[in-house]
């Protein structure tokens, strides 16, 4: 059983910068697809970016993702915050040859004007 505990978030003013993390258990994050999304409020869950093998890829220029093997973590760096990043920020796990997707409970990110 995968398990992913994310943590980070906060109340950060427009403009700031926040760093979460993804930290697994019962898996690799090097042998997973990891993914971060994001649910603002009244809105569905959509991808920020994830994490496969060798590459990374996110939606906004202002995000960078990575991983610490040596941590089982992966991360999300966020600069250049706004008010329209503001949501709770999940994370998902999905193994190799895996059909199985495992979710964190999340960690709230509010970006105040």
């Amino acid at each position: 059983q995968v398990q992913l505990v994310e943590s980070g978030g906060g109340l950060v003013q427009a403009g700031g910068s926040l760093r979460l993390s993804c930290t697994a258990s019962g898996s690799s994050v090097n042998s997973a697809t990891m993914g971060w999304y994001r649910q603002a409020p009244g809105k569905q869950r959509e991808l920020v970016g994830s994490i496969t093998r060798g590459d990374a890829y996110s939606v906004e220029g202002r995000f960078t993702i990575s991983r610490d093997s040596a941590k089982n973590t992966v991360y999300l760096q966020m600069n250049s915050l706004k008010s329209e990043d503001t949501g709770r920020y999940y994370c998902k796990a999905v193994p190799f040859f895996s059909r199985n997707a495992y979710w964190g409970q999340g960690t709230q990110v509010t970006v105040s004007s």
